[in-house]
């Protein structure tokens, strides 16, 4: 074997395999420690090889010919009944490299067992077993590198007894290349001009799919949520994300915290490539039946300019995913509007954030990576991990459906006579009946209907008295209620319309000075009777950018939509904003207010008993090193006497940081042994023994065996030296004789049984221990005899060091 293996093979045996390295000289092991180079002692190992040997094999899951930048990958080692393997090594290079710098070495390993791997301690890229012993089969996950790292060598070394099994080609070899992302794109179809004449008016409605039921894996019970929808009609200029782009700091705020205030904030900025900002709540449980929640939508318009929808909402919690549409396309070839559109979803990662299961702390990716759809095969801890690699269940559908046209239309045919909207004068306003003397705030929106059946009920709606000018006028009520009825029930008799509510206003039609605004609602139902629907569909009033256009004026943006109210319940602010397009032409600071407030009235607060803050961030972990705890917390927000509130405001859950350095810890030094020699010059040993092994970057072990010098009486020379050594010996075994005669006399009631063999030493070199007892025969039931007891005696072994 010595003829085949370099030093650096003995090397590497020596520190990983011990069992394996025994008989081999200290010379060799002292010249193999100098050799140098990162991780050389695994790179350069060569050891016996066989033509055609395959008892041996490395394998990556579902056998990729190719591997996804940042994808997880289960890795095999396995040995064919009847082999095994003591121990082993794995590797990942870049191809062509020779693996002696930290660069050439490509992906990440992750532990799966603990018991069974870890991370070599002269070598941190590669993986070895954690103890020498007979074992078939090792798994460990590798996360491939990031894009442009090219292809990929998988390797593996295999100790079988006293051979090296080390392969550059082979079984123990595994190419996987990198797979070129550029055609996986979902919106990267090129988007033709819109030839369609008018504008079209669509809903969107997004029904979330997602529950314990449909996706059980780990489902966080207590804070699953969809976020708010944000998105926006737009045109091909503008692009609100995609696949195989960058999320911006809009998409990351939703992706990552569910909130679309940046992104909002990102939209208006492009105002002349968007005509609607597409906006719904979010929902709070994920799921619930329809009969208790209607599906979250909103309305939108789009133009011929502006004939694309994008929108994203986040799954939460999670670390970055998110669901939506980019850039759909609602014009058609034939110069017409999409009537339906109806797309299943599945949840995608906004590449800013690595965490891989529902409620992972936060682990900004750095750098940050591309959006992608997310896969069954991502890692394992996946809530979506599937190992068969089948597709992701879908956890929402998105339903787009036109519900009105308004201007001439280029196609005449229309798809449906019912969605086209009437060009019909406004309806007259209804008298306010208010005295002058009394200052309100606006109505809050109607609330829910009390009857969510065709039973009839009630809705309500508030406002706050502001002043009361005058005191003998009285002012009328603050509350004001409706008869209504359940979704899809009409109160009304069979010879009337039923509509839709007002559609949001549109923008202004001036950028600067006096203009005009309209918005639409839509015939929902038509009378039975067959007549014509006589109530107004359109609505214009007018509006101010800037009552003053001058050189030192500011171009403003059209006032937003009202944020929702700041209380769930009684009083609290609202607030609007708009954006300065362009500053004055003359230089001077725009004075033109940008935010707007006003307060806002909610049903009052006893309706709503427990309402409480989002949680805080995650505290740090409570240790720095180790298994700690961390914790996070939440507020109530309404007030304790509304009623009790048994949700939890705390939650603690456990940490774990990098492994707390361990010193090494030694026994105390045994007895010097008696002299090796019985005259003349000889040496005496003592020996300690390792407690606990250094681990995690602590101190090393010291020696463990010193040696003294000793020095006995001359030797004697001469033919009466040998009796007279003999004749010592033989009254030195009559002196012990006697000894022991007088302890059986002393002691007649204790017998022993001979002495046993000597134990197994308890290191395989560095100075060990081996133990041998000699135990009661016979115990005395007399007390006066109880201090008759075992004997053990110790002695050192294998005192050569290591």
């Amino acid at each position: 074997m010595g003829a085949h293996l370099q030093p650096l093979a003995l090397r590497l045996l020596a520190l990983t395999f011990p069992l394996v390295a025994k008989g081999f000289s200290d010379e060799t092991l002292e010249k193999a420690a100098k050799s140098e180079g990162y991780c050389s002692r695994i790179l350069r190992a060569q050891g016996t090889r066989r033509e055609g040997y395959n008892e041996f094999s490395l394998r990556v899951e579902g056998d990729p010919e190719f591997y996804k930048p940042g994808n997880s990958y289960r890795v095999t080692l396995s040995a064919a009944t009847p082999a095994y393997f003591r121990g082993f090594t794995l590797i990942a290079l870049k191809e062509g490299k020779e693996g002696d710098k930290e660069e050439d070495h490509a992906g990440t390993f992750q532990i799966i067992d603990e018991e069974e791997t870890q991370f070599m301690s002269n070598c941190p890229v590669a993986v070895t077993e954690s103890t020498p012993r007979r074992r078939t089969r090792i798994q460990v996950f590798w996360t491939a590198p990031p894009t442009g790292t090219g292809c990929v060598i998988l390797k593996a070394s295999i100790v079988q007894k006293r051979i090296i099994y080390f392969q550059d080609e082979g079984s123990l070899t595994k190419k996987i290349c990198e797979q070129d992302l550029a055609s996986e794109g979902v919106t990267d179809k090129p988007i033709l001009d819109c030839c369609a004449c008018g504008t079209a008016k669509y809903r969107l409605t997004f029904y979330g799919n997602w529950s314990e039921k449909t996706h059980p894996k780990d489902f966080p019970r207590r804070t699953n949520h969809w976020s708010a929808i944000i998105g926006s009609s737009h045109s091909k200029n503008y692009i609100l994300w995609e696949y195989g782009g960058y999320a911006s700091e809009g998409v990351k705020q939703v992706a990552e915290l569910g909130s679309p205030v940046k992104m909002e904030e990102e939209i208006r900025q492009q105002s002349d490539e968007v005509l609607t900002v597409i906006k719904a709540k979010a929902q709070w449980p994920a799921w619930q039946p329809l009969n208790v929640r209607a599906a979250p939508s909103a309305e939108f318009s789009v133009d011929r300019h502006r004939h694309l929808m994008s929108f994203l909402t986040m799954l939460g919690p999670s670390p970055d995913w998110n669901v939506g549409l980019s850039a759909e396309d609602l014009c058609t070839k034939d110069c017409g509007w999409v009537q339906k559109v109806v797309q299943d979803l599945i949840p995608w990662d906004a590449g800013t954030d690595s965490g891989v299961t529902y409620e992972s702390p936060n682990k900004p990716t750095v750098p940050q990576e591309k959006i992608r759809p997310l896969t069954s095969l991502d890692h394992p801890q996946s809530p979506f991990y599937d190992p068969e690699g089948g597709s992701i269940k879908l956890v929402a559908r998105v339903v787009i459906e036109r519900i009105a046209r308004k201007g001439e239309q280029c196609n005449i045919v229309p798809d449906n006579i019912d969605d086209i909207v009437a060009d019909l004068a406004p309806e007259e306003k209804e008298e306010d009946d208010t005295p002058e003397t009394c200052i309100y705030s606006n109505w809050s929106p109607w609330s829910a209907c009390s009857s969510s059946t065709c039973e009839k009920g009630k809705r309500m709606r508030q406002r706050m008295l502001k002043a009361q000018l005058d005191l003998s006028v009285p002012c009328p009520d603050t509350q004001d209620f409706q008869p209504c009825m359940g979704p899809g029930c009409s109160d009304e008799d069979g010879s009337t319309c039923m509509m839709s509510d007002w559609i949001t206003w549109s923008p202004c039609s001036v950028s600067c000075g006096m203009g005009t605004r309209s918005r639409e609602r839509y015939v929902k139902q038509f009378p039975e009777d067959g007549s014509m629907c006589k109530v107004p569909t359109e609505e214009t009033e007018k509006c101010i950018v800037n009552e003053e256009c001058s050189p030192s004026s500011c171009l403003v943006t059209e006032w937003g939509e009202w944020d929702e109210c700041s209380a769930s319940c009684g009083t609290g602010m609202k607030r609007r904003h708009r954006m300065i397009k362009m500053t004055p032409a003359d230089g001077s600071m725009c004075k033109a207010e940008t935010t707007e407030a006003e307060k806002c009235m909610m049903p009052e607060c006893h309706t709503i008993p427990c309402l409480l803050s989002p949680w805080s961030e995650w505290s740090d972990c409570s240790v720095t090193c180790g298994k700690g705890m961390r914790t996070r917390q939440r507020m109530l927000k309404s007030a304790a006497e509304l009623g009790d509130c048994n949700e939890e405001l705390e939650q603690v859950e456990k940490c774990m940081l990098p492994e707390c350095p361990i010193d090494c810890e030694l026994t105390e030094w045994s007895q010097w042994s008696e002299c090796n020699t019985s005259c003349g010059k000889g040496h005496m040993i003592r020996t300690r023994m390792i407690k606990i092994e250094p681990q995690f970057g602590g101190t090393a072990c010291p020696e463990t065996v010193q040696r003294t010098k000793c020095r006995v009486r001359k030797c004697l020379r001469g033919p009466g030296m040998e009796k007279r050594r003999w004749k010592e010996a033989r009254e030195k075994r009559r002196s012990e004789q006697a000894k022991k005669n007088i302890d059986s006399d002393q002691y007649p009631v204790c017998r022993m049984k001979p002495w046993t063999a000597w134990t197994e030493c308890s290191t395989l070199c560095g100075g060990g221990i081996q133990e041998r007892y000699m135990m009661v025969k016979k115990r005395s039931k007399s007390t006066q005899f109880t201090s008759c007891k075992d004997k053990k005696e110790l002695r050192a072994c294998n005192v050569h060091p290591c």
